[in-house]
């Protein structure tokens, strides 16, 4: 077994029995849920470098994570996660080690890859602009060390 979504508010507990799960209410699907507001094929449950992933399946009522819907892109279930699938909740349980992982997590964010890392500045990458900081165009005055005509700087080595 390489886990199992435990139903929030009690029920049986659905065993994770393969390495790629079709979760939806027809009987074709690998984990069926027989309830009206849940799609044909809903949601695909798969495991990728000893995580397990969802991808949601163009469903008409959604796959959320934690409370916050997935979309379309593939979203990452870390063990104690919660998952809804329409409006019925489950509880992840698994051991990443068990299923071959080996450190941390990868990195949800596609946006952590080099080329995106290093195409940004710090600033935007934070959210913020030259602005926010009293940068140039904030009405700030740009000190020039070199010149001591506004006196800016005190050089100790000028005579007094």
């Amino acid at each position: 077994m390489f886990g199992e979504l435990i139903p929030m508010g009690g029920g049986d507990t659905v065993p994770m029995v393969k390495r790629s799960l079709l979760v939806g209410r027809r009987e074709s699907c690998d984990i069926v849920l027989r309830f009206s507001n849940v799609s044909a094929h809903h949601c695909q449950l798969s495991v990728n470098g000893g995580y397990w992933y969802v991808k949601d399946l163009g469903s008409k009522n959604g796959v959320k994570v934690n409370g916050v819907r997935i979309g379309t892109s593939e979203k990452l279930l870390e063990p104690g996660d919660e998952l809804a699938v329409a409006k019925h909740h489950y509880t992840i349980q698994y051991a990443p080690y068990d299923l071959g992982a080996v450190g941390l997590p990868p990195a949800e964010n596609r946006e952590e890859t080099p080329q995106a890392i290093f195409g940004k500045s710090l600033l935007e990458r934070a959210g913020l602009s030259k602005s926010d900081i009293g940068g140039r165009d904030a009405g700030s005055r740009r000190f020039d060390v070199l010149n001591n005509e506004a006196g800016q700087i005190k050089n100790p080595n000028d005579p007094v």
